[in-house]
């Protein structure tokens, strides 16, 4: 059996899509407990799916202060997304973020552990903004001083059966530097839209669906215009209405409040033409912008932005509901985490038993 030390857990999503690609976990850390909390209630109903224990030391707090720490040679990977607010491109990208420096931390526990490999991911402002250009060489010089050789690549989810368009960071390293390393080639020949992907959830408010969120779509008074109706400010606030045909963007951990999507009702319902884009026409044609919203529009629930990021349905999502839509803002989609663990259990010649009733739990949630 391979084994992964897991940092930056969150709610799991990255491990989801290694235990399913035949990994097991040795140990797991996170500073949010309720992602943790999250994260362990997971573990159990996953643990029944495999049927074998997944009992393994799971830690909630700083990394940098947690006293028991795996050893070195207890797993063969150690995986996980360190805190990516100081890169991304949708807060400041401040180069002096102390939670930037977590890049290091997670290279100092690599060090200790001395795994087969290691996977990092990471917002994809890290690998391509110039910004952070001296940072990322600075982490993979550091990977290689610990020996360890690195590939590093940007992958979309959309391309692995997740219907959101969320592009990551994955750098890739590696003991063996005989080892040529591929990243995984996209699995699906067509991309998942957001209707498509939430059609076989229950009516939004009914048990299984019913983790609503209270802010109310409204016009925005000055509208601001772009060629895409899935684009500009038609609504206050900064959640934007999806394309119900396509892959969401990606979802923000900003989610629960007015930053949360926009669907519309009728479309998942009857396959009705999108509201937005007929009042989109009128306003590019010079239309008075609406002073009422209908009712068909409104904001995607807790477990409808579960099932964008490829999350099981029945997901036992712990503390409150804006704490709850972060974890899954925060999260690495299983199903990309699945292509990504197959891809590296190939390049080190493992022969892992997948588990096919986990990957049926995590795809046909999203088909």
């Amino acid at each position: 059996m391979s084994k992964f030390v897991s940092l930056y857990t969150g709610a799991g999503g990255l491990d989801i899509g290694f235990i399913a690609a035949g990994f097991r976990p040795v140990f797991a850390n996170d500073i949010n407990s309720d992602a943790m909390q999250t994260y362990e209630a997971t573990m159990e109903i996953i643990a029944k799916r495999v049927e074998e224990s997944l009992e393994h030391e799971s830690i909630t707090g700083d990394i940098r202060q947690v006293e028991k720490l795996p050893e070195e040679g207890c797993a063969d990977l150690v995986i996980g997304g360190p805190p990516c607010q100081g890169f991304s491109v949708a807060g400041k990208m401040d180069p002096n973020d102390p939670r930037s420096r977590h890049v290091f931390d997670f290279l100092a526990m690599v060090q200790r552990v001395k795994p087969k490999a290691f996977v990092m991911e990471n917002v994809k402002a890290l690998a391509r903004n110039k910004r952070w250009a001296g940072t990322i060489s600075d982490v993979r010089s550091k990977a290689k001083e610990i020996g360890y050789k690195t590939y590093l690549e940007v992958l979309n989810s959309a391309d692995f059966g997740v219907p959101q368009t969320r592009e990551r960071m994955f750098l890739i390293g590696f003991k063996d530097s005989d080892i040529e390393y591929e990243y995984p080639a996209p699995t699906v020949a067509d991309h998942i839209g957001v209707a498509e992907a939430l059609k076989d959830l229950p009516h939004i408010g009914k048990p299984g669906n019913d983790q609503t969120c209270k802010a109310k779509v409204t016009a925005a008074k000055d509208p601001i215009l772009r060629q895409s109706p899935f684009a500009g400010m038609l609504f206050n606030g900064q959640g934007r209405p999806m394309d119900m045909n396509r892959p969401a963007p990606t979802l923000p951990a900003s989610m629960g409040g007015n930053r949360t999507p926009i669907v519309d009702q009728d479309t998942l319902d009857t396959g009705a033409k999108q509201w937005v884009v007929n009042y989109h026409d009128e306003l590019m044609n010079g239309g008075e912008a609406a002073t009422k919203i209908p009712e068909r529009l409104r904001r995607i629930s807790v477990q409808e932005a579960a099932a964008i990021q490829s999350f099981p349905r029945d997901m036992p999502w712990r503390g409150s509901q804006s704490s709850r839509y972060q974890q899954i803002g925060n999260a690495v989609p299983p199903k990309m985490a699945f292509a990504v663990a197959h891809s590296v259990a190939n390049a080190l010649g493992l022969d892992l038993s997948v588990h096919e009733s986990l990957l049926d739990f995590i795809s046909k949630e999203t088909r």
